[in-house]
C-alpha cells in the first residue's frame, strides 16, 4: 500500500483519494480499516474516486486504502449453483454464520466452500496441449448439473503434470501447464474473471430457436429466441415479479441466474422460499438444483446493484462457456439505473433525461449485448436469454429505462395495470407488445410443432386488431349497431383472450402448456371462427349461434383437456361440425 493511498472524502458510497497515488482505473479496493468492498471510476492526477459496495457509515477521512492489482472479479468454479449470493459474489449463507441476520461491514468470507470436497474426474494427460474454454476435468455439481474445469481463455500450453481423478478442494493443483514462454501455470478448480469484461467466445451464432416457457402469450404471441433479450414493463403490481417467478420455474434453459436486483425484501423472501419447495419438471429434483439466486435487497447499499447485473451476467457466461443453456432475470434493471444516477448525482456529473446519468444507453448496451446463442471456445453451444424486468413511475412507457431498453432488445412484453386488476395472468397486453424474432424461428415452428402454428398465430393476431378497433365504435355506440360478422369478431376474440391468452399459475394443467397443446387450442378456436362465419353469412343471427354453448366451452377447454391427451381436441372439433350442422342445412 502507497503511504498517500488515504480516504480524503466521504459522500455517500463515493470516496475520493487526493494527491497521485499507485490505484489504476477500475481497480478492486479495500477501503479503510474494515476493508470494505470498493473499485475505482474515477482517476486524476489530483484526485482518486472510489464507488464502495458497502455501506460507509463510520467511515472517517485518514483511513487507508488498500490496493488489490486486480479489477473487480468473481470467483469460478463447483459450489455456484444452489447458492445465494449478494451483488458482489459473497454467500449469504456463510456471512449468516459469522455476523448473524444483518451483513456486517467488511464481511470477509470466501465466496465458494474451500474446504468441501468435490469428486472431480481428470479428463486431461501429460503431454496435452490445451488452449483458452478446453475442459480438463468435470465433477458433478448438483444431481443435475455438472460442472467442467476449463482452461481461462487467455491460457494455452503443454499439459507437464496432472493429478489423478479423486477427492479435491477447490484451491487443489489439478495440473500444471507451460506456456510458449515456459511459465509454468497451476490450474485448480477455480478461476477469476473480471465481471464488467464479456469472456469470449468461437463465434456468435442466429438465435434460430426459442425459449419455450409454456406461457401461451409468450410462446405463440411474442415468442422469445434462445440467446435473446426481452424487456417487461409494467407499473407497480402489473405481476412482474410473478411473471419471471413462472418463467425461472417452467423455461428450458438448463440454468437459471435470479438477480433481485433493489427489490423488497418479502419478494426476494418469496423467491427463496418457493423456489426451494418446486420440485424440476424436467428432473424431479428441488428447482434449485438449477438456480443461482443474487439477492440484492433495496435496503442494502445502493452501489451493489450496480454490481450485481455484472455478477449475474458474468455467471451466466461461465457455464455458458460449458455448453449450457442460461436465463438471466433481471428483477429490475429501473433500481438498477436508479443507482447510476444516485451514483452520478454525488459525483456531480451532468444529467441527462428525468436525471439519469447521460451513460445510461451505454450501460444497458453493455449488459443486454451480453446475450447470445454461441459456439464457446472448446467448440459446444450454449446461450444466455436475458429477461429484464422495468419498473416505469406511474407505468409511464416514455420514461428513459423503458425507452432506451427497447432499443437493445428484440422482445417487448408490456404489462398492462388495467389487465393485472381485472385478474388477467399474464397481464401482457398484446396490442403494445411486440417480438422481432417471429421471422427468425418460424422454420423451427413449422418443423418442431407444426407447419400450420404460425398461419395460426397470424390469423389470431388479425382478429384481436380488429377487435380492438371495433371496441372503439362499441364504446362509442354500443354493440347493437354492429352487423353479425362483426359481433362474431368480438366474441371469438374473447375466447381468445380469456380462453387462450388468460393462464392460471396455480392450475396443474395449465401452469405449464406445451407447443402442441397450444396449437391445438388454436386449430379448434379458428374452426369455431370458420364455421360460424358461414352460419353468420346464411343470415342465422350471432345470439343463436352463442346460445348453443360452444364459445363458453371453448373457454374452458384448458382446464378440461390434459396436456398429455391431445387427442381429446377431436371431439371439440366433431362437436362444432355436429351443432352447426343444423344451421348449414
Amino acid at each position: 500500500m502507497a503511504e498517500n493511498n488515504v480516504i480524503f472524502g466521504i459522500n455517500g458510497p463515493v470516496v475520493t483519494v487526493k494527491g497521485p497515488t499507485s490505484l489504476s482505473m477500475m481497480e478492486m479496493v479495500y477501503v479503510g480499516e474494515q476493508r470494505l468492498v470498493g473499485e475505482v471510476i474515477g482517476l486524476t492526477r489530483d484526485c482518486t474516486t472510489i464507488q464502495v459496495y458497502e455501506e460507509t457509515t463510520g467511515l472517517r477521512p485518514g483511513e487507508p486504502v488498500y490496493s488489490t492489482g486486480g479489477p473487480m472479479s468473481v470467483t469460478l468454479g463447483p459450489g455456484i449453483v444452489t447458492n445465494i449470493f449478494d451483488g458482489i459474489e459473497r454467500p449469504l449463507s456463510s456471512i449468516e454464520k459469522v455476523s448473524g441476520a444483518f451483513i456486517s461491514r467488511g464481511a470477509n468470507v470466501s465466496s465458494l466452500d474451500e474446504e468441501k470436497q468435490w469428486d472431480v474426474t481428470v479428463l486431461a494427460k501429460v503431454g496435452d496441449h490445451l488452449s483458452g474454454g478446453d475442459i480438463y476435468a468435470t465433477c458433478p455439481e448438483t444431481a443435475i448439473i455438472t460442472h467442467k474445469m476449463m482452461v481461462p481463455p487467455d491460457l494455452s500450453g503443454e499439459v507437464i503434470e496432472c493429478a489423478p481423478s479423486g477427492g479435491y478442494r477447490l484451491r487443489d493443483t489439478i495440473l500444471k501447464l507451460r506456456d510458449a514462454k515456459g511459465n509454468i501455470h497451476e490450474l485448480t478448480l477455480c478461476q477469476r474473471w473480471p465481471i464488467r469484461r464479456p469472456r469470449p467466445v468461437e463465434e456468435r451464432l442466429p438465435a434460430t430457436r426459442p425459449l419455450v416457457t409454456g406461457q401461451r402469450v409468450i410462446d405463440t404471441m411474442f415468442p422469445l429466441a434462445k440467446g435473446g433479450a426481452a424487456a417487461i414493463p409494467g407499473g407497480f403490481g402489473t405481476g412482474k415479479t410473478m411473471t419471471q417467478h413462472q418463467l425461472a420455474k417452467w423455461c428450458d434453459a438448463d440454468i437459471i441466474i435470479y438477480v433481485g436486483c433493489g427489490e423488497r425484501g418479502n419478494e426476494m423472501t418469496q423467491a427463496l422460499t418457493e423456489f426451494s419447495e418446486l420440485i424440476d419438471p424436467k428432473s424431479g429434483r428441488p428447482l434449485t438444483d438449477r438456480t443461482i439466486l443474487i439477492a440484492n435487497t433495496s435496503n442494502m447499499p445502493v452501489a451493489a446493484r450496480e454490481a450485481s447485473i455484472y455478477t449475474g451476467i458474468t455467471l451466466a457466461e461461465y457455464y455458458r462457456d460449458m455448453g449450457y443453456h442460461t436465463a438471466l432475470m433481471a428483477d429490475s434493471t429501473s433500481r438498477w439505473a436508479e443507482a447510476l444516477r444516485e451514483i452520478s448525482g454525488r459525483l456531480e456529473e451532468m444529467p441527462g433525461d428525468e436525471g439519469f446519468p447521460a451513460y445510461l444507453p451505454s450501460r444497458l448496451s453493455e449488459f443486454y449485448e451480453r446475450a447470445g446463442y454461441v459456439r464457446t471456445l472448446n467448440g459446444k453451444e450454449g446461450s444466455i436469454s436475458v429477461i429484464g424486468a422495468v419498473s416505469p413511475q406511474g407505468s409511464d412507457f416514455s420514461e428513459p429505462v423503458t425507452q432506451n431498453t427497447k432499443r437493445f432488445t428484440r422482445c417487448f412484453w408490456a404489462l398492462d395495470k388495467s389487465l393485472a386488476y381485472e385478474r388477467h395472468y399474464p397481464a401482457i397486453n398484446w396490442n403494445t407488445s411486440y417480438s422481432e424474432y417471429l421471422g427468425d424461428l418460424s422454420a423451427w415452428y413449422a418443423q418442431n410443432v407444426g407447419e400450420n402454428f404460425m398461419k395460426y398465430r397470424e390469423e389470431i393476431s388479425a382478429i384481436l386488431v380488429e377487435e380492438n378497433s371495433l371496441m372503439e365504435i362499441v364504446k362509442l355506440i354500443g354493440s347493437d349497431v354492429l352487423p353479425d360478422d362483426q359481433k362474431l369478431i368480438i366474441e371469438i376474440a374473447r375466447v381468445i383472450r380469456v380462453g387462450f391468452l388468460q393462464q392460471n399459475a396455480f392450475h396443474q394443467e395449465d401452469t405449464f402448456v406445451p407447443m402442441a397443446k397450444q396449437m391445438r387450442m388454436m386449430e379448434v378456436i379458428l374452426h369455431l371462427y370458420h364455421k360460424c362465419q358461414e352460419v353468420v353469412a346464411l343470415q342465422v343471427p350471432i345470439s343463436k349461434i352463442v346460445s348453443l354453448g360452444l364459445f363458453d366451452k371453448l373457454v374452458k377447454m384448458k382446464y378440461d383437456i390434459p396436456n398429455d391427451k391431445p387427442e381429446l381436441f377431436d371431439d371439440y372439433l366433431r362437436e362444432i361440425d355436429e351443432k352447426l350442422a343444423a344451421f348449414l342445412k
